[in-house]
């Protein structure tokens, strides 16, 4: 018993309790709350969330850790966290901004607009604190890393934790979940969708994600001016990025030549090809028309195969340097990067991870395979020294001052925003300047979410000791009438303005709306509505910058009024 007592208690005679003391605590309080992280209530779960809940628990229960340790392990479980998504959105934050990306950036950034001009209305009307009002923010939209920029501003700015950030955010978070579903459904009412229609519109590809995927359509050659034309000098006139597959000529039905820049197009001839959606009615119009193709029976000869990019020494290389086609017969006909599918242009850069489909003979795609790498077990290895000179960078640049004009004292990115800048950057512009900044997926998981649940844990144990007299009060009621107000009213708002302002697809819209949210569990519902993935692409397209921006935005929000 003595042995357990110590061990939950910790000893009196070391720091901190002792260092089994610590970790058994914090073990304690995240494998529980992963546990019941599982639990899912109509496809809906409260996932990570339950962590917090148990580290208040056993904060009221008075199993706490070292207050100075305390705050060390929440701060570099929150690093993690934030670099580790730097790293994920970093390939294509900038991405965003392009032509067709624009109009859905715009949304989020209204819509987070409007989350934080309520909730500075209600400061002033309420007289709440603007401290407690950035963790119901934070929790309102299910945005973990704006509480912990939240936290650090006010630190930065005070010189001490406000542990009712951390309140605000945890009465909150599960309404955020719940609430922008519902916002979602009176959406479907309010707007009278036609979930059958808005998919059949959604599977075309057109309108705002035209060029941000790409389709795989045939056309038959039925235009007379291309008659025996190459197809190096068809592309300046249709001026699009497409990629010819697989071809059949019309003449002799021969099936298993490789598409080059030379191959010459007859009248009749059959082509598989791949381009934005944008583009394929100029393509069409071109060269023929469009016809229903079966292409399974043709591919014996030339067959098609995915190949993971990774050799380090390809990273940022084109695929015009590679040479593929003319020093081994085969064709890459489309780049995969992070789940989205790009158009094989010849200025295309590579990345490390990057999965491109190969169309070619059996031995053409193996010479081609030992050039590009294709070893998960490369792959598996994770490339720590970029992540650790990046950790360090990015504390460099959480602590370097900016001033801006009516903020009283300077502006500084902190733990949280210093680490994300350099993650995103590194992701981004790494690859350009043969900086190998990839780890699978699963590793960058594994970062991710090892850093949370600490940060989780030890925000939980923090807030303890004031939780529950907080939630069974007025006040907390009054929390939660906020949060549902800072939930509801940005998403129906933004809502009506994405369909009738910028006429989006209905399924577009709710991606980018759960993007411009950071919420997974908003995505996940929208996905289940269609058979598309246009909730995903919108999703991705806002997600790198809306994290970005939550994170500034409560930082700002604090150092002004806090």
């Amino acid at each position: 018993m003595e042995i357990l007592e110590h061990l939950f208690q910790g000893m009196p005679g070391l720091w901190g309790g002792g260092v089994a003391h610590s970790v058994l605590i914090l073990s304690l309080v995240i494998a529980m709350g992963l546990s019941l992280g599982k639990i899912k209530i109509g496809n809906v779960s409260l996932g990570l969330m339950w962590i917090l809940f148990f580290g208040i628990l056993f904060g009221q229960l008075n199993l706490n850790l070292d207050e100075h340790l305390l705050h060390f392990m929440k701060e570099f479980g929150l690093i993690l966290f934030v670099y580790s998504i730097g790293m994920q959105v970093g390939p294509s934050f900038f991405s965003s901004f392009r032509k067709g990306g624009q109009t859905l950036t715009m949304l989020a950034i209204i819509t987070i607009f409007l989350s934080v001009v309520i909730t500075i209305i209600l400061h002033f009307t309420t007289q709440t604190p603007i401290t407690t009002l950035a963790g119901i923010l934070s929790g309102a939209v299910t945005n973990t890393p704006g509480l912990g920029a939240a936290q650090q501003a006010n630190s930065d700015l005070n010189g001490i934790d406000a542990p009712e950030i951390a309140l605000g955010y945890t009465v909150t978070y599960p309404l955020g979940i719940f609430g922008v579903i519902l916002a979602f459904v009176l959406l479907r009412y309010i707007l009278r969708i036609n979930k059958e229609e808005e998919d059949a519109n959604a599977k075309t590809g057109l309108g705002h994600l035209e060029e941000l995927s790409v389709r795989t359509f045939t056309v038959e050659v039925t235009n007379e001016m291309i008659n025996g034309m190459s197809i190096k000098h068809i592309r300046p006139m249709v001026k699009r990025q497409f990629v010819i597959s697989r071809i059949i000529h019309a003449a002799n039905q021969a099936h298993n030549a490789l598409v080059t820049g030379q191959t010459t197009i007859q009248q009749g001839d059959k082509l598989l090809i791949i381009a934005n959606p944008k583009d394929i009615e100029p393509i069409i119009a071109l060269m023929g028309k469009s016809i229903e193709m079966d292409w399974t029976p043709y591919e014996k000869e030339l067959i098609s195969r995915r190949i993971l990019i990774t050799k380090p020494e390809l990273n940022g290389k084109s695929l015009a340097q590679l040479r593929i086609r003319s020093n081994f017969n085969a064709n890459i006909t489309r780049v995969n990067r992070s789940g989205v599918d790009l158009v094989a242009t010849p200025q295309l850069q590579l990345q490390m991870g990057d999965r491109v489909t190969v169309v070619g003979t059996e031995l053409a795609i193996g010479h081609t395979e030992k050039i590009l790498g294709n070893s998960m077990r490369r792959l598996n290895t994770p490339n720590i020294i970029s992540i650790f000179w990046g950790i360090a960078l990015g504390c460099i640049l959480a602590n370097i001052p900016f001033v801006i004009p009516g903020i009283p004292a300077p502006l500084k990115l902190g733990l949280t925003g210093g680490p994300l800048v350099v993650a995103i950057l590194m992701g981004c512009f790494g690859p350009k300047y043969r900086i190998v900044t990839y780890n699978t997926i699963s590793a960058n998981l594994m970062i991710r979410e090892i850093g949370i649940c600490i940060f989780l844990a030890c925000v939980g144990l923090g807030a303890g000791n004031s939780f529950f007299d907080t939630v069974i009060s007025r006040q907390g009621a009054t929390w939660v009438a906020f949060g549902f107000i800072i939930t509801l009213l940005p998403i129906l708002i933004g809502g009506l303005i994405g369909r009738y302002v910028y006429h989006l697809n209905y399924f577009t819209m709710l991606g980018v709306l759960s993007g411009a949210n950071t919420n997974p569990a908003a995505l996940a519902y929208s996905n289940e509505l269609t058979s598309t993935d246009s909730a995903a692409i919108a999703y991705a397209t806002v997600y790198p910058f809306s994290m970005f921006l939550r994170i500034v935005t409560v930082q700002i929000m604090i150092f002004a009024m806090g």
